[in-house]
């Protein structure tokens, strides 16, 4: 038995309706969970650094005393100001995903409802367009977003790679800064000891205060060194501390003696001759006047008039349809984007100056250290045997003291210009310790080749 046609119709209508259903629920939901939500994070109402160092990311897993090494990785993993890395890398891939995408076709309609006049329906429009010109600089703008996001990330490895600079020679300035204080008291202690007998004998009438002047004046002087010496170690703690994340009052142990300088001058001049592929800034520049390139070639392909393309359709209140392609095209009569061309022009120019300029300059600066460091270690091999000979006379000296052959006053002149000797020492190996680093950090000698993932990743 056949079922009536309109019955037949309506329940295959009906049937579709039904199955229509589901599949439009479906969509919305996909649609929905495509798109973004938003939570509130409010500010925190107070915070504060780190009071000690158990407290600091990877503190278990570096050895005590902290040595350079361990110093740099605790800065890398607790640097405050490297903290915000991730932030400013997830900033760059976000942009790099939204410069890639291509605009979303546009579509519209409108309706018109019969008021007056033959007809006997409501009139209606529909149109869809997408734009071209988007298409047709889409390629040069994926290129340019990806090279800027590679450009961010090369100077995030750049300021990584400085901060642990930063930290080492901080660590080389407080290992060489607390040897140095410790032969200042060792002075100190001597003239102090001398000037308090000296004292006791001007006190006494036997002994001239305008012939003891240069003794009390060493002594002065002697004082007065140290004190310099313990405001300059506070100062490198308290900004060793900042750059671990720490509060300024906690102790901070280290080692007591650095390994010698031991500069490869021959590595770190191969080394100046790839600056351009080593170093994060280098490649931040390349990258970022490549992302200008592209950009400029983009400007030069927007400079045609927009195009977009379309369909419309249409039904008018007699029910008359009518549809087809439709074009729209601005006219170039007075904006040919001449404007952001010559900007995108002028913005390379100033890219490609600056690449120029730090190219030549950063060779310049390595040479200059180099030959720095050369002159310390010329200086360093001058004042050895000096120091040497002036250790011996200083031990001559203690043993003919301590026998009573010799005076206080002339032993401690003896065993303070020997300790003196000393102290320079340590300041040519400190500043000889300084230029190496230096010249390693300038050549990228030794740096990662990527961002640690722990840094970025708290």
């Amino acid at each position: 038995m056949e079922l009536p046609v309109s019955l037949s119709k309506t329940r295959r209508g009906l049937a579709t309706h039904r199955h229509r259903g589901p599949v439009a629920i479906a969509l919305a939901l996909t649609c929905l969970a495509g798109c973004a939500t938003y939570q509130s994070k409010p500010l925190p109402e107070q915070a504060e650094s780190a009071s000690s160092l158990t407290a600091l990311r990877g503190y278990d897993a570096v050895p005590l005393p902290l040595d350079e090494a361990a110093v740099q990785r605790l800065v890398l993993l607790n640097n405050p100001d490297l903290r915000t890395v991730q932030a400013r890398h997830a900033a760059a891939q976000a942009q790099r995903v939204q410069d890639s995408v291509l605009p979303n076709p546009v579509l519209g309609g409108s309706a018109g409802y019969l008021l007056s006049g033959v007809g006997d329906s409501t009139a209606w429009t529909a149109s869809i367009s997408q734009d071209i010109t988007s298409l047709i600089t889409l390629r040069p703008r994926r290129e340019a977003a990806r090279a800027n996001a590679g450009a961010v990330d090369a100077s995030l490895l750049w300021e990584q790679w400085q901060t642990a600079g930063k930290a080492r020679l901080l660590a080389i300035d407080l290992v060489e800064g607390a040897r140095l204080m410790q032969l200042q008291q060792q002075a100190l202690d001597l003239l102090a000891q001398r000037e308090a007998r000296e004292t006791q004998a001007i006190a006494a009438g036997t002994l001239e205060r305008l012939t003891l002047a240069p003794d009390l004046a060493a002594a002065a002087d002697a004082r007065a060194n140290l004190n310099d010496l313990q405001r300059r170690q506070l100062d490198q703690r308290q900004q060793l501390a900042a750059l671990l994340g720490l509060k300024p009052d906690v102790s901070l142990p280290l080692v007591a003696t650095l390994p010698a300088p031991a500069l490869d001058a021959a590595a770190i001049t191969r080394d100046a001759d790839s600056i351009r592929r080593r170093r994060p800034d280098m490649v931040a520049l390349q990258l970022g006047y490549q992302a200008q390139d592209a950009s400029l070639r983009a400007a030069v392909l927007a400079q045609f008039p927009a195009l977009s393309l379309g369909y419309d359709a249409a039904q008018d209140n007699s029910r008359v349809r009518s549809g087809g392609p439709a074009v729209t095209m601005a006219l170039p009569v007075f904006d040919r984007n001449q404007g952001n061309v010559a900007v995108a022009r002028a913005t390379r120019e100033q890219l490609h100056i600056e690449y120029t300029t730090r190219l030549a300059t950063s060779r310049d600066e390595v040479d200059a250290l180099l030959a720095l460091y050369v002159q310390l270690h010329q200086q360093y091999q001058a004042q050895a045997p000096a120091a040497a000979d002036a250790a011996r006379t200083a031990a001559q000296a203690e043993r003919a003291w301590r026998a009573g052959q010799l005076d206080l006053r002339g032993y401690a002149d003896l065993t303070v210009a020997a300790i003196n000797r000393a102290m320079a020492a340590i300041a040519i190996e400190q500043a000889m310790l300084e230029q190496q680093a230096a010249l390693e950090l300038l050549v990228g000698r030794g740096m990662p080749t990527s961002l640690d993932q722990e840094v970025i990743t708290p």
